[in-house]
């Protein structure tokens, strides 16, 4: 693997700065700058007055921003729910194109302390901003059951999932569940034999979602980005399970998260962007190969509908 890539590989690189469209003088966002391989790539195609602004609430990224030693390169510490507020702020009305890779780094998942993996035992943390006061702790402890049943079923699309739950509530009457190891020894009784790994994953994909949000943080994003996308500008969004993908879907189709577009008084749809693509791109076999975790990706790419 190479050098450039040790913290994160990114997926789906030259697919994502195809669908960006870079021009060498325009403004760029990345809103989730991660170990930077996406960031990386866009100022390599950019012009001495490009720009880039890139947006993560982990402090390990920002450390890996420096690393760029760009001045084309604007960091800004915070989550991407905030694009238009912090593009505003640094003087800056539209873009040329959007970025979003919506997974989590190889790097978060490979810190035990982190929480994020269900290989290392560590704190159950999960909090994409490690500054964040609200921890998996605190869902899997102090949520009732009823809101672990629905967290289970809706974001892990878990089938036993109130099952699940009951036994969570019953395991941290006896102790506190503090640890991956912890949480894992309850959910063991009820993974399906031969498909441990991925009801693990499946679980902890949900209570992650919960601890950040991560559903609101995409629908607030979403929202800004007809407000920030110069004519002609591109969103190319990389998403990695069906609930992230179904929002992303229905907002570049139908200007909202659920339901039809609306029309005008002549039939035409009322919708601020259209899709570039029929389909959503998908990683090859080969890159599969090399990248296990590019298999879930989907790219969708937008741009404004001047219709």
């Amino acid at each position: 693997m190479s050098s450039a890539f040790d913290y994160h590989r990114p997926v789906m690189l030259e697919e994502c700065l195809e669908g960006l469209n870079i021009q060498p003088d325009g403004i760029y966002v990345d809103v989730t700058f991660g170990g930077g391989g996406h960031s990386k790539a866009i100022l390599e195609r950019l012009g001495p007055d490009g720009r880039l602004v890139a947006f993560d609430q982990d402090p390990d990224a920002r450390n890996e921003a420096r690393k760029l030693d760009d001045n084309r390169l604007l960091f800004v510490e915070a989550n991407f729910r905030y694009l238009k507020k912090f593009l505003r702020v640094h003087g800056i009305k539209q873009v040329n194109g959007i970025l979003a890779d919506l997974g989590i780094s190889s790097h978060q998942i490979d810190v035990p302390e982190r929480g994020f993996s269900t290989r290392f035992d560590g704190p159950l943390d999960m909090r994409m901003n490690p500054n964040a006061e609200f921890s998996a702790q605190q869902v899997i402890n102090e949520y009732g059951e009823a809101e672990l049943h629905k967290i289970f079923g809706l974001y892990g699309e878990i089938k036993n999932a109130r099952t699940l739950a009951a036994a969570v509530q019953a395991a941290r009457m006896n102790q506190p569940i503090h640890t991956v190891q912890d949480f894992r020894n309850v959910l063991q009784r009820f993974a399906p034999k031969g498909k441990e790994f991925k009801y693990f994953a499946q679980v902890f994909q949900a209570v992650r979602i919960e601890v950040n949000e991560e559903m609101t943080v995409l629908e607030e994003f979403l929202t800004q980005v007809p407000e920030v996308l110069a004519p002609g500008g591109r969103l190319v969004v990389m998403s990695y399970h069906s609930l992230e993908d179904r929002l992303v879907k229905n907002f570049i189709r139908a200007g909202k998260f659920y339901g039809e577009a609306e029309k005008d008084l002549y039939g035409n749809e009322l919708k601020p962007l259209r899709s570039v693509t029929r389909k959503p791109v998908e990683a090859t076999a080969e890159e599969i190969a090399l990248n296990p975790r590019a298999r879930s990706a989907k790219l969708r790419i937008a741009e404004p509908n001047m219709v």
